[in-house]
């Protein structure tokens, strides 16, 4: 089966800017299922072994698509590095919810994508993005999280906090690059702005789509305990759980083998046969 891949096609937001997206799908005349995978916090698409990711999906025969949100720190010109960490500063939920809504109108008007099969994945806060949008927008049949947050309320304790109001920004290091990644108050002021439409246990409560919600037990950036969470606000999803897996299921950055990691492996399986036997075949 030949593989079609266009990479790095740049998309157009006018409330945010312009940011990329890759899809990759297998040569058909047929009508694809949409699968769109949202990475999450200090993430991009090109991280770790989201390629190959990709291939797995566009094999199984969807129509796959990952992005940089507009605002996570790459640039159109330097997509894998966090070349401007001033629009990572200035990054917040609203931006986040406005992109995702762009690359969905974008590609449920290709030619090759079976509007009627949209799927979102979504990792780590990229998770809890991915629940809300599948509250609000009514297109999306299939929503699976991997490692996601259950809630979007994740600020410094109140000595930080403090601190943050007062200087109007905070710095993070990035344990890779040993950039100081800057966080302007305006994050905590768009979430306040909107915190009804941020609460990710109502929308979670609230998704009419088809639910799995899949964790690693061994995960050191978000507790199980999350999954298990979203699990009892939506009884009705699938929760599965993954041995030894942590927080990017044994995928690292850089990426240098041909294959999956195991865990990550294992993930791309279950997400497949769900959407099959959720969606596709329902």
């Amino acid at each position: 089966m030949k593989l079609i891949k266009e990479i790095n096609i740049v998309l157009k937001n006018p409330e945010t800017k312009d940011f990329l997206a890759d899809v990759f799908y297998p040569e058909t005349d047929e009508k694809l299922p949409l699968v769109i995978f949202v990475h999450g916090y200090k993430g991009y698409k090109d991280w770790g072994a989201w390629n190959i990711m990709a291939e797995k999906f566009a094999e199984a025969g969807f129509f796959f698509v990952k992005f940089n949100f507009s605002h996570n720190g790459t640039t159109v010109e330097n997509p894998e590095n966090f070349a401007d960490l001033e629009a990572f500063g200035n990054n917040n939920y609203s931006k986040e919810l406005s992109d995702l809504g762009c690359v969905i109108d974008h590609f449920i008007k290709d030619s090759k994508v079976d509007e009627q099969k949209i799927i979102l994945i979504g990792h780590s806060r990229g998770g809890g993005i991915s629940i809300i949008k599948t509250c609000e927008d009514e297109r999306i049949n299939g929503l699976i999280t991997l490692a996601s947050v259950d809630t979007l309320e994740r600020f410094p304790t109140e000595e930080k906090f403090e601190k943050w109001k007062e200087n109007g920004v905070y710095y993070e290091e990035n344990g890779r690059t040993k950039q100081q990644m800057p966080h302007y108050f305006q994050f905590f002021e768009d979430f306040k702005n909107d915190e009804h439409r941020f609460d990710v246990e109502r929308s979670m409560e609230m998704a009419k789509a088809q639910v799995l919600i899949i964790h690693g037990i061994s995960d050191e950036s978000v507790n199980v305990k999350n999954a298990e969470h979203l699990h009892l606000l939506n009884p009705t999803s699938e929760l599965y759980l993954i041995e030894n897996a942590n927080h990017t299921f044994g995928s690292k950055e850089p990426w240098q083998d041909d294959a999956l990691p195991k865990g990550l492996d294992e993930v791309v399986e279950k997400c497949i046969d769900f959407i099959n036997d959720k969606i596709v075949n329902e």
